[in-house]
């Protein structure tokens, strides 16, 4: 069996990674090609080009890309055909991948479409699944209220559960390690700082979050900041904080970054899937986040809820603090934090938010990539019987 991946970020890369080993081990044989970043390559993709050319963020973002976003969508497109897979697998990054499956479908209307991650459109733009039925056939939904929204838009779809709560987790032992080796004591607040993964959003929230940190720190002298980072963009990380004020721990090997979470008191973080990093780790959390202006004004007048944090989405409450837009400014964000940071009661109703989200994206369960490959293959015996 032979198939074809699409992941356009980090986020789709370890999607697709924990995908293809629940494939290897459910059907072994299976074979990959692709577009992805490293943690697939590591399962057996052969790549076609750097996933991160395709690693933008926005509406406007993407203009200044668009001709070399151009060209490595019509070389994806040319080599899914020349592929000839048992199924395309597309995985979020929308704006890329679901255009790779409309051409790859017009050009082969017998093939076999998945997408994994379904849109959200329980946020904004609800008619995406509509459009997107006519060249997918099936939805690997990351949340358990999206199947049905997917299968009344004319797509068959499973919940497979969220990666996160199959992310290794480091222990008390593994935090106490980290801030001994660290030389934080045992009674310093430690806060985590988490302006994006990507560079757009790092350039954009890195002097927001240094101010509003420096507020925090002027009012808590002991407060020690650590700053866990992605590969993409850790030397824009480093090259940027160097000049904070708070001189945060910059951090960037797995190991550390789960070390990180399991000793933090709070975090500050961009809109993102990390939240729900966070969440895995019990850690309170403020979401502060912001774009350009035009995309800022699109979304605005789009979204359909008034959140965009998935604890809250998930747990049906707004436990978790959000400033978006205008409001993203270092005042208002360091006031969150210290409401957060002192409040009892605020941390309580935040715990039990992110218990509720955990249980209900399948803590406990089934490995999620395993549940999404018995997805796929599901799928593609009953095309083919």
């Amino acid at each position: 069996m032979k198939l074809f991946l699409i992941a356009g970020e980090a986020s789709g890369d370890a999607l697709g990674a924990a995908l293809m080993a629940g494939l290897k081990a459910l059907a072994p044989g299976v074979s990959f090609e692709g577009v992805g970043g490293p943690l697939m390559a590591a399962e057996g993709l052969a790549g076609l080009f750097p996933m991160d050319d395709l690693s933008v963020m926005g509406l406007v973002e993407i203009l200044p890309r668009y001709r070399a976003l151009k060209r490595r969508l019509d070389q994806t497109i040319a080599a899914v055909a020349a592929t000839a897979p048992d199924a395309l697998i597309t995985i979020d990054s929308p704006d890329f991948t679901l255009r790779v499956a409309r051409a790859a479908r017009a050009a082969n209307p017998g093939l076999r479409t998945i997408h994994y991650v379904a849109p959200t459109v329980w946020a904004w733009r609800p008619g995406r699944a509509a459009k997107m039925a006519p060249f997918i056939d099936h939805v690997l939904a990351l949340l358990p209220f999206e199947p049905p929204l997917m299968q009344a838009a004319g797509m068959s779809s499973d919940f497979v559960g969220h990666p996160v709560v199959a992310a290794p987790r480091a222990d008390a032992a593994a935090a106490a390690a980290f801030r001994e080796t660290q030389m934080i004591g045992p009674d310093q607040p430690v806060v985590l700082c988490l302006p994006g993964s990507r560079r757009g959003e790092v350039m954009r929230l890195a002097p927001r979050f240094d101010e509003a940190l420096t507020r925090l720190r002027d009012r808590e002298p002991g407060l020690r900041v650590v700053l866990p980072t992605l590969a993409p963009v850790a030397g824009l990380v480093r090259a940027m904080t160097a000049r904070w004020r708070v001189a945060p721990l910059v951090v960037e090997t797995p190991g550390d970054r789960a070390a990180a979470f399991a000793a933090a008191d709070l975090a500050l973080a961009a809109s993102g899937t990390v939240s729900l990093e966070l969440a895995a780790a019990r850690v309170p959390m403020v979401i502060a986040h912001d774009f350009n202006w035009l995309t800022w004004q699109i979304l605005r007048r789009a979204a359909l809820i008034d959140t965009v944090t998935l604890v809250n989405i998930v747990s049906g409450t707004r436990a978790v603090p959000e400033l978006l837009g205008p409001q993203c400014r270092p005042g208002p964000i360091a006031r969150c934090l210290i409401e957060v940071m002192d409040s009892d009661e605020a941390r309580a109703a935040q715990l039990a938010a992110m218990e509720k989200t955990m249980i209900a994206l399948g803590e406990g369960g089934e490995d999620p990539g395993l549940r999404a490959a018995r997805s796929v293959l599901t799928r593609i015996g009953a095309a083919a019987g």
